[in-house]
């Protein structure tokens, strides 16, 4: 029997599965306190117990995004606030390469903010 959070990967369309699986072991790489999560029905990732970040797909781009919770404070020219208060994303391009270095930058920064 698979659980929710198993099962939300299985039931995207590729390209985006894929994607969504490359940033779910991408981010679970990150960090041993870093742990998966099924909360607010989407894979969400936790550091040392608190919300970190979670995985989505946007609305009006129709591609898979990263929701870092505390970014707020983090400059960088590819995250994007939106109409978010404390949260800002990442746009992952599903049919490229994963922009490893750039996430990996990004999640370290966020970790500083716990």
């Amino acid at each position: 029997m698979l659980t929710p959070l198993e099962d939300f990967y299985l039931q995207q369309e590729e390209p985006d599965r894929g994607c969504l699986m490359a940033l779910r072991d991408l981010i679970l790489r990150l960090d041993t306190n870093i742990t998966p999560e099924w909360k607010y029905k989407l894979p969400f990732f936790y550091y040392k117990g608190k919300m970190f970040c979670y995985l989505w797909r946007h609305k009006k781009y129709k591609i898979p995004y990263i929701g870092i919770v505390e970014s707020k404070h983090i400059d960088h020219p590819d995250l994007m606030m939106e109409k978010r208060s404390r949260m800002k994303i990442l746009l992952v391009n599903p049919e490229g390469d994963l922009p490893v270095e750039k996430i990996n930058d990004i999640l370290k920064q966020a970790i500083t903010k716990y």
